[in-house]
């Protein structure tokens, strides 16, 4: 039992979709936490969706589930002095201002069925140039405006909210946070520079909604939340979700570089956006306070990594458990010659090419499930390296070590296959959840509540545990080469 006279303040965290977990503001220990999954619907090839009513359900159901459990634990939930969000940064919805409900499904970021208006955009282009410089963006499918736009093309209810002055957009951080402070009481519509940054609407030399970029897409706006820093008094704290975990990894120096689960990686880099010419994204990565510089921050984002893992279960029954994979690639430590490129929804970063498709190549009579559970996980971790050779060759700073979070860092198998393949030492915190520290850490340190310091010298070691590489640099090169010829790249 812990006496509550003698509890440091703590600091809660909200990670959408869904959990909530209570940290020690002292010591960053993790004191309770619940968990509620969010269903995903596919009305169609390509649609992702989420009911924004379920994913607000989720979040009260698991504050009062934790709070319960403090309870238990005889600590005082008045203790608990800042709530930070953090969340996927591009899913989209449209809400009613006047009457609060949402006016369609949140679009989710894997969602596809913007392709068609992303080709239109990307013709009207000069030299059908995808990229976007004052976004660090490419037009792709992945980002907000897109969806916003189809929204407001294809749903009668969006258009006529938007028509009458009563529609307001936001990733699921802004409804979290206007419902969370009053909601049409009064709730307040923002969001903060990292999440703005992933919508192809702001501008991120100016740190503004860019009013150019608005007329580009078509979208009013005053329907767009307000921007905010990632850790200041408004309601509530919010914080993108890798941006958050980049805190969390307390990636506060130049070249400092975090991989969640091999799904996104970013480098941390400095007051200015270097602009990629290798097809990665430069997105703001954290502003620590509302007169704060902001950071930005180098990302290589890749569309399935610890998704594999759900489709070998779920569409091939070949594994029931995340755990079954581990011991199945396990068993025979190789692929055999086997690789899997799992471009269900096209390739993100370096390629963005929305129009791959996946692919196992290499099967004999030999292969077996082992071996593509294998196949699978080396998926990921070759998505990882191109990813970070291209930040190598972008921003001149080698890396000397990667640092991971995430779900998939349980899998031993899989860290100490980044190791090899990258050819540098993968570094795994004891708590993987460092997207919800990070949005606990900006929250605790935000001005007026500043129960947290983010001081270099006052902030909590993280045990860790180091996988070191233990294949030579030339091996990795070879295996490399073979899965670029499985995607068809050089």
């Amino acid at each position: 039992m812990t006496n509550s006279s003698h509890l440091p303040e703590c600091v809660l965290s909200i990670v959408s979709f869904s959990t909530l977990q209570v940290f020690n503001a002292k010591t960053a220990e993790l004191l309770s936490h619940h968990q509620v999954e969010i269903k995903q619907s596919f009305p169609k090839e390509g649609w992702v969706e989420e009911d924004p009513r379920e994913i607000l359900q989720s979040v009260y159901e698991c504050m009062e589930r934790t709070c319960e459990k403090l309870t238990q634990l005889n600590i005082d939930i008045s203790n608990i002095k800042a709530i930070g969000v953090t969340n996927q940064r591009e899913t989209t919805l449209v809400w009613d201002k006047e009457t609060g409900e949402p006016l369609y499904n949140a679009i989710v970021w894997l969602d596809l069925r913007t392709q068609s208006t992303v080709e239109r955009l990307i013709n009207k282009t000069p030299g059908r140039n995808k990229n976007h410089l004052k976004t660090g963006l490419p037009i792709s499918t992945y980002f907000s405006a897109v969806k916003l736009r189809w929204l407001v093309d294809n749903v009668l209810e969006v258009h006529e909210a938007v028509q009458s002055h009563r529609a307001m957009f936001g990733t699921i951080d802004s409804w979290l946070i206007w419902c969370l402070t009053g909601g049409r009481n009064g709730g307040v519509h923002c969001t903060d520079v990292t999440n703005a940054s992933r919508t192809m609407l702001f501008n991120i030399h100016t740190m503004d909604w860019d009013p150019e970029l608005c007329k580009y897409f078509d979208i009013p706006m005053e329907i767009l939340p307000k921007v905010r820093s990632s850790s200041e008094i408004y309601g509530l704290m919010c914080l993108g979700d890798q941006s958050a975990a980049l805190v969390g990894q307390m990636c506060f120096q130049d070249g400092h570089a975090k991989n969640t689960a091999g799904l996104i990686a970013l480098l941390s880099l400095s007051f200015q956006p270097v602009m990629s010419d290798h097809g990665l994204l430069t997105t703001v990565a954290y502003k620590l306070g509302r007169d704060k510089p902001a950071y930005y921050a180098l990302e290589g984002s890749v569309a399935i990594a610890g998704a594999v893992v759900q489709w070998l279960k779920d569409n091939l029954g070949i594994v029931q458990s995340s755990v079954e994979i581990e011991n199945l690639a396990a068993a025979v430590g190789t692929s055999y010659g086997c690789y899997f490129v799992p471009a269900f929804s096209g390739l993100y970063a370096p390629y963005w090419e929305p129009s791959a498709r996946g692919i196992i190549c290499g099967l004999t009579q030999f292969t077996n499930r082992s071996h593509l559970a294998f196949a699978a996980l080396e998926a990921v971790c070759f998505q990882t390296r191109e990813i970070l050779d291209a930040m190598n060759q972008d921003s001149g700073i080698p890396l000397t070590q990667l640092q991971v979070d995430g779900g998939m860092t349980s899998n031993r198998l899989l860290m100490q296959l980044q190791a090899d393949i990258l050819c540098i030492p993968v570094v795994k915190p004891s708590m993987p959840e460092t997207t919800a520290l990070g949005a606990a850490m900006a929250a605790g340190a935000a001005e007026g509540v500043s129960v947290w310091s983010l001081k270099p010298e006052d902030l909590t070691a993280v045990t860790c545990e180091k996988f070191e590489p233990q294949i030579n640099p030339e091996g990795a090169r070879t295996v490399l080469i073979c899965f670029h010829g499985s995607c068809g790249t050089n």
